[in-house]
């Protein structure tokens, strides 16, 4: 119940007596080690009953609560907000009359959602607080998704109206950004990448078609092809919606777009490009529902686990998350940040871009444009009296000095960097200009990791032939869109920085011996990992030889 702000509701309830200070905060404490909300225990433990808990929200957010929320709603009340405005806002309405509606939302918090509701039905929108699981039975019995396709949408369009707009001003691009079939389309195509929990969406114009995809679970999947007249007018309708300049499409932009499905915020960030035949825009989807921020969620092997709890409960050090674009580095750290995390701790991140936010945590994006790089993040970082500091990446030679800087002056530093396996991390920080004896001091461990597609549950079936070690091999169903595949889990590779290595660091040994002394202090390689993955059915052999 309201569980993305759990910390600031057991805060609002040990102020207002209602819980001892205490409770609340072992609640808060066996919330950041195992990523349950502590509003929820809280309720499960009785320490709190629902109504007590929904009033005094809604008495600290000036709002109306009711415990009286209706099973069903009149026909006339249902007609008071459109289907697709009432899932996208979360809402259903209350009592509706000539000077506005009043709607039970399932997130009170989210008020500026009340102001967009209120400027798209053109009439007052008063935000009333109820239980949220009736709330949702009431949408569900009278919003259900429409079962309207793609193909419907592509089919109530006329590509001919679209096709002599290339010379259009930046008010005729808005005007066509607002048209409804360009909104419903657009909208379709968000809503389905959130619920198929895509990490991307790609826009491309083509000479001869406009291609959608998205990326589920590390590949891109075809959404859907149309007539390239469209392409203008869907890339207008996106940037207006991220607040970009839809007159210029000679250089690339950037932005974010807050979009709001079943209620719920998910953060969308893009990035347009010019290119031959209009501008390719890239989507990456930052949903924080969809992303468990804990180690336990991880699924470390049980000697990974504890090697990296106990690399990250040092008080100084350097502790580095390896591996290629897309293989979770950052949701690691952000695992690990949140198992660290206390009241009593400063914790400071430079992230580029802040992909979800934390309870508790500074955290700054880097913005080179504007002279803060990660380098002069790090800097200013050192005047602030951190405790833990995290660096989204080191990218040069500037910032790896401060980092190993930072942690001989007793802080904790985590980061990622870009190399093939664990022990090669040494090697490359070495390569970048960084002194042997300086990583020997500094650094204390290397996670190496990768993303491997799971073998879909509902599909999967017996290879037959376990001696080759393929375990089970793919399918396809409708859950999993054919392929075989549904979710992705992590395989690693943990490098402790025993004594032994730390002299052959110093010595500049070459990166085999280097390798060769991690597997005799009991280095486990990614590609045994996979392997032991394959073997107990839970992705296959082609996944595993991809990957490492």
């Amino acid at each position: 119940m309201f569980e993305r702000h759990s910390p600031a509701i057991v805060a609002l309830l040990r102020e207002r007596g209602l819980l001892a200070a205490p409770a609340a905060a072992a609640l808060l404490d066996e919330e950041r080690t195992t990523g349950k909300p502590a509003v929820r225990l809280a309720l499960e433990r009785g320490l709190i009953d629902k109504p007590q808990l929904l009033g005094t929200v809604a008495e600290a957010l000036g709002l109306e609560w009711t415990a009286d929320v209706p099973g069903r709603l009149p026909a006339v009340l249902v007609a008071a907000i459109p289907a697709d405005q009432a899932r996208a806002f979360g809402v259903v309405p209350l009592r509706a009359g000539t000077a506005g509606v009043d709607v039970l939302c399932l997130d009170p918090f989210a008020q500026l959602g009340a102001a967009d509701l209120a400027f798209a039905l053109g009439r007052a929108v008063r935000f009333v607080v109820g239980d949220p699981e009736r709330i949702a039975a009431l949408l569900a019995a009278h919003y259900a998704v429409e079962e309207t396709s793609l193909a419907d949408v592509l089919a109530g369009l006329k590509p001919e109206e679209y096709a002599a707009n290339a010379a259009a001003s930046a008010a005729e691009l808005e005007a066509l950004a607002g048209q409804s079939p360009i909104i419903r389309l657009v909208n379709l195509v968000l809503a389905q990448a959130v619920r198929d929990h895509a990490s991307d969406v790609h826009f491309e114009p083509f000479e001869q078609e406009f291609r959608l995809r998205s990326r589920v679970d590390g590949v891109l999947r075809e959404v859907v092809r149309v007539p390239p007249a469209l392409a203008l007018p869907v890339t207008a309708r996106l940037k207006v919606l991220a607040n970009l300049n839809v007159a210029e499409r000679r250089l690339p932009q950037d932005g974010r777009i807050p979009f709001t499905n079943g209620g719920r915020p998910v953060d969308l960030r893009i990035s347009t490009l010019p290119t031959q035949f209009g501008e390719s825009v890239v989507l990456r989807v930052l949903d924080q529902t969809a992303v468990a921020l804990d180690l336990a969620s991880l699924a470390l092997p049980e000697r990974v686990h504890r090697g990296v709890e106990a690399a990250i409960q040092r008080p100084n050090g350097v502790f580095v998350v390896t591996g290629p674009t897309g293989s979770g580095k950052t949701t690691t750290l952000y695992a690990c940040l949140r198992a660290i995390h206390r009241p009593e701790f400063k914790v400071l991140t430079a992230e580029d871009p802040v992909e979800y936010e934390i309870e508790g945590l500074m955290q700054v994006p880097v913005n080179p444009v504007a002279g803060l790089t990660f380098a002069a993040a790090l800097r200013a970082f050192l005047r602030q009296d951190p405790d833990v500091i995290m660096v989204g990446e080191i990218r040069d030679v500037e910032t790896a000095q401060i980092a190993i800087q930072a942690a001989l002056t007793g802080h904790l530093v985590l980061t990622t960097l870009h190399t093939n396996d664990a022990p090669g991390t040494i090697t490359r920080l070495v390569d970048m200009g960084i002194e042997p004896f300086l990583i020997a001091s500094t650094l204390e461990a290397v996670l190496a990791q990768r993303l491997v597609r799971r073998i879909c549950p509902v599909c999967r079936a017996p290879d037959g032939n376990r001696a080759d070690r393929r375990g089970q091999r793919e399918r396809g169903c409708e859950r999993c869109g054919g392929s075989g595949y549904k979710g992705r889990l992590g395989i690693f590779e943990f490098l402790r920085v025993t004594e032994a290595l730390r002299e052959l660091i110093t010595a500049r040994a070459p990166t085999y011996r280097l390798r060769e002394q991690a597997l005799a202090d009991g280095l486990g390689p990614l590609r045994e990992a996979g392997l032991a993955a394959v073997q107990a059915g839970l992705t296959t052999a082609e996944e595993v030889l991809k990957s490492t």
